[in-house]
């Protein structure tokens, strides 16, 4: 129950503040005190058991969000999605949040649903090339901005063509 209660008062603010770049609306939000179902509203409104969309959230994200940008490959999809995921993987690695590799792999196929015919992201990379995620992530930051920046460790792998199996 206590850790809950620590959850539910402090995960929403820490998360804010590591990403208040890229979600502001957040930050709005919870200004506005729409923290979700214990306040009655968010991105919905409740009303006892029904919930129905918040019309002034929905406002708030027009009036401030970033315009959607989209590209006219539909192939770059899941291509940007792996890209990305392979990325967040080997700078948890890089952070010393995973003692290797593997665990990686494991956690993805077991915990995130990273397809099992893939191995998870790191043997992913490896089969793939981690050159070839780098050029792509370069690509997709000019893009879509910062949220593709390439980690170090993934950088020098790319460069030595240093596998992590």
């Amino acid at each position: 129950m206590r850790w809950a209660l620590m959850w539910d008062v402090t995960w929403p603010q820490t998360w804010a503040n590591a990403y208040h770049d890229c979600h502001r609306e957040t930050l709005l939000q919870m200004e506005k005190g729409w923290v979700g179902r214990k306040s009655q509203a968010g991105l919905y409104t409740y009303s006892g058991k029904k919930k129905s969309i918040n019309e002034d959230a929905i406002a708030l994200f027009k009036r401030h969000g970033a315009a959607i940008q989209r590209t006219t490959e539909d192939a770059d999809l899941p291509l940007r999605m792996a890209c990305r995921m392979a990325n967040e993987a080997v700078m948890c690695l890089q952070e010393g949040v995973l003692a290797k590799a593997s665990d990686g792999d494991v956690g993805a196929v077991f915990g995130l649903g990273f397809p099992p015919a893939k191995g998870g992201p790191f043997r992913w990379l490896d089969t793939y090339g981690a050159q070839n995620v780098v050029d792509h992530l370069d690509r997709f930051r000019e893009t879509f901005g910062e949220q593709f920046t390439v980690c170090d460790l993934l950088r020098e792998n790319a460069k030595s063509e240093k596998k992590f199996y």
